[in-house]
């Protein structure tokens, strides 16, 4: 047998396991960790004591990793060394090391929380960190620390921070393994290789043909420029026979990703996704070509959508994928970017469980008895907003109550290997008698899209529901087996294979046809499981604008053949970076299947509100679902509606619906001069902030049967305020910051109460003799005084009338004596008589 650099820890990792529960193991790639380890364990756990089971991230990893060690062994696959990944098992009763994927763990354990017959749990790859591998081990540390003290645990990792780990399992101890691998080349593309990616992958590879020998792992972000690179190849011309094309991308059915592993008789060219960094051995490469990107969903707790997102790796999966290209010799690594892109990557990529839907994992959580997931250890909590995100949804779903706890209905879903939405679909279509429609359905929801989308795509015109279109593909596809180029022949085996797993899960053999209308089932069971995802056309946007029972606003893209439907359910969204959210899939549902399967949720309500435009009330009896109106009916108003609607709106324009005159003014200026004057006594504060803080106590009790601007601006609010004092306040506002004032001359004149200081203005005439300036408020607030010529202009401004009869009156009477003659201008104004009079004639 081959030496590998593990082999040389091996004795020191059965020694640490005779001690420790947990143990973890840090090997880089290439040092055989995935298919030594769980052989050398073997003598270290009898068969008594139960399976090994090892985890690993993906069906294609589990299957090779089991497919390896039965060789190294001598054996077939399922006697020593087993597997058990989504659609296929092969394992025996002789089975002691059984290789599964990280969502079979779960269920295993939800279904037998002892589990029962396994001695030993081994996480591979956990550097992946994969929301199924953090729930596994959650659930595993769970366990092994309340019922089964006896289990084993160990991590294996190439490339993790190994210290928060180290931490999380109780100070376990830590063996590190040398990898092995040959020096690889690193040859930087950015500034030789222009265009778009497929285009700039096909340079590079036809680079890569002519350079090197041995095969090529090409690394591109997602299947579709996995397609369109593997399209401009066959169009170059330049492959020939003797080179073999393959796709490896998570979604291929399982035989051809096995295909693009075994090896070959013509060398190869493998176009892959993240897929292949780690766990995966592609046997003859000995080139690497790295795009540097790669492609993630990210949930987006705030709205409740998903959203694809392509993003630069980091540096953690730029070096895996390197070292891909040195496992049995030294090999060339093509980077798409510039080494100071490589230097700027983050180390390692976020964990899946911080920027997923949360929504499975709570219900698995709850499942296991814990209403609250953060009392499980996790290396990373869950995010606080992705978890309530998801509460919410269950809730809504009726998998849990409002206390977390799940429901019976809750328990049903999480047994289906489903998500937690298809799972309540599925439940639904037993209550309409539709169970095959159901899992017709959920398959078609929980694969990718069986249509294939490019640029040259014709959508059908117009369609009521695109689910409706793409189940008849799949029930005539059943029938012969063939279609259009258009269609993804690999999607369709893919769903009919969770059809078969959903019918015997729910023993249910297929009618000919749906009983009753197929697009009307359709709709009910598309709004149990997506009742957030209704929407409603919005008026005058065309036929692709509609607004989400969420409130958010979305559109149809090119991909729905729906147009026009005044209400939809989509189920398929997709968060996007704009403001509105872009719809993939619909389904037109109408209002009455509407009110019958959403009965309990619509709410009926009186909604007053001011209309701005109309400057009015509008009164409507409305039914909404969330945010989507159902109907509106007018209705007459009562004062309990009507009033905090109308107070509402004029604290919403500033006071400026109400008529601020300036009667009112000079109230306000009273008032707030008594209230300076005398802080003792506690006058009301009618200032217009003061007045926006208290509507409804001076404003509301006048508002009567007003109902709009033009009523509002008839209320006399000066006599509103004033009859808010008492009698005493009354006569004593008049008393001490009276409207008028007598003069030495015998007029009234009024006082302007509008500024910082009471002002007076009066023809200096009529002060002739007046030595002491009018004051207010008992003498504590002095008047300023504007003297004014016979024109009545101000010639001088003074709170000091005996100063100015003694300064600078003089030079004022200088200089109008001549052009009013007529009026008095005596050289000594102390000596004369007031008068608004002209002089006598002759005078």
């Amino acid at each position: 047998m081959t030496h590998l650099p593990v082999d040389t820890i091996l004795p020191d990792l059965l020694a640490a396991l005779q001690i420790h529960s947990n143990v973890i193991l840090h090997a880089p790639p290439g040092a055989g960790k995935t298919t030594r380890v769980p052989l050398a364990l073997l003598p270290l756990i009898p068969a008594e004591s139960g399976r090994i089971l090892m985890l690993e991230p993906r069906r294609i990893a589990a299957a090779s990793a089991a497919r390896w060690m039965a060789q190294s062994l001598g054996e077939q696959v399922g006697e020593t060394v087993g597997y058990s990944i989504r659609f296929d098992s092969c394992c025996s009763e002789a089975t002691r090391i059984e290789v599964v994927t990280e969502g079979i763990l779960t269920r295993r354990i939800q279904s037998d929380p002892l589990l029962t017959g396994v001695a030993m749990v081994i996480f591979d790859e956990f550097h992946e960190r994969s929301i199924h591998a953090d729930l596994g081990m959650a659930l595993c540390r769970d366990l092994q620390r309340q019922l089964r003290d006896d289990l084993k645990i160990i991590v294996m990792s190439a490339t993790l921070d190994v210290t928060p780990l180290v931490n999380l399992l109780d100070n376990a101890p830590l063996i590190s393994s040398t990898g092995r691998s040959f020096p690889v080349e690193e040859i930087y593309l950015d500034d030789r290789v222009q265009g778009r990616l497929a285009q700039r992958m096909l340079a590079a590879v036809m680079r890569a043909l002519h350079e090197t020998e041995g095969d090529i792992l090409a690394f591109l972000p997602g299947s579709s420029e996995i397609r369109n690179c593997a399209r401009l190849l066959a169009d170059s011309g330049t492959v020939t026979g003797t080179i073999a094309i393959h796709h490896l991308y998570g979604d291929l059915p399982f035989a051809d990703q096995q295909k693009a592993l075994q090896p070959g008789d013509r060398r190869k060219v493998v176009l892959a996704t993240s897929i292949a960094e780690t766990s995966l051995t592609i046997e003859g490469v000995r080139t690497v070509i790295d795009c540097g990107v790669s492609r993630r969903m990210q949930f987006d707790p705030a709205s409740g959508l998903n959203r694809l997102v392509t993003v630069r790796e980091s540096r953690a999966s730029a070096e895996q994928r390197k070292g891909r290209a040195g496992r049995v010799a030294p090999g060339i690594c093509y980077r798409l970017f510039s080494r100071h892109t490589f230097n700027a990557m983050t180390p390692h990529s976020p964990a899946e469980i911080m920027e997923t839907d949360l929504s499975a994992l709570l219900l698995e959580t709850a499942a296991w008895g814990m209403n609250d997931p953060l009392q499980l250890e996790w290396l990373d909590n869950p995010p606080d907003a992705a978890l309530t995100a998801a509460g919410r949804l269950l809730i809504l779903l009726g998998a849990c109550d409002h206390a977390g706890r799940i429901t019976a209905a809750g328990r049903e879903i999480v047994r289906l290997p489903l998500h937690p939405r298809l799972g309540r679909l599925l439940l639904r279509s037993r209550e309409l008698n539709c169970t095959a429609l159901g899992c017709d359905l959920a398959a078609l929801l929980s694969e990718r899209d069986i249509l294939r989308f490019d640029r040259d795509t014709t959508i059908k015109s117009s369609s009521s529901s695109d689910l409706a279109d793409r189940l008849d593909i799949l029930w005539s596809w059943r029938k012969n087996r063939s279609g259009s180029d258009r269609l993804n022949q690999g999607a369709l085996q893919s769903i009919e294979r969770v059809v078969r797993q959903l019918m015997r899960l729910r023993d249910t053999q297929r009618p000919d046809a749906p009983a009753g209308d197929p697009e009307e089932l359709i709709a009910r069971l598309l709004l149990a499981a997506y009742p957030d995802r209704l929407a409603r056309r919005r008026t005058g946007d065309g036929a692709v604008s509609y607004l989400l029972l969420t409130g958010r606003g979305a559109h149809l893209s090119e991909r729905s053949a729906v147009r026009g439907a005044e209400f939809i359910v989509a189920p398929l969204l997709d968060g996007g970076f704009q403001a509105e959210a872009s719809i993939h899939l619909a389904s037109t549902v109408s209002e009455a299947v509407i009110r019958e399967e959403r009965a309990d949720s619509i709410v009926r309500e009186d909604q007053v509100t001011w209309n701005e435009r109309e400057g009015r009330i509008v009164a409507e009896r409305q039914e909404k679902l969330g945010s989507i109106q159902l109907s509106a009916v007018p209705f007459l108003p009562g004062f309990d509606l009507v009033v905090p609607t109308v107070v509402a709106a004029v604290r919403a324009s500033r006071l400026s619906l109400l008529t601020l005159n300036e009667s009112l003014r000079q109230l306000q200026g009273r008032m707030s001069h008594v209230r300076a004057a005398f802080p003792e006594q506690n006058w009301p504060d009618i200032s217009d902030a003061a007045l926006l803080d208290s509507l409804d106590e001076w404003l509301a009790p006048h508002l009567g049967e007003i109902k709009s601007a033009k009523r509002l601006s008839q209320l006399d609010i000066t006599a509103i305020l004033f009859g808010r004092l008492d009698y005493r306040q009354q006569r004593d506002l008049e008393r001490l910051v009276p409207t008028h004032l007598t003069v030495a001359s015998g007029s009234q004149i009024r006082l302007d109460y509008s500024a910082e200081q009471p002002l007076l203005a009066v023809k200096l005439q009529e002060l002739f003799g007046t030595a002491d300036g009018p004051t207010v408020c008992e003498g504590r607030v002095v008047v300023l005084l504007h003297l004014l010529s016979p024109a009545r202009r101000p010639v001088q401004v003074t709170s000091d009338l005996k100063g100015f009869w003694n300064g600078s009156y003089q030079q004022v009477k200088k200089e109008l004596k001549g052009r009013y003659p007529k009026h008095p201008w005596p050289d000594d104004p102390w000596s004369a008589l007031p008068t608004r009079r002209l002089k006598p004639r002759d005078t």
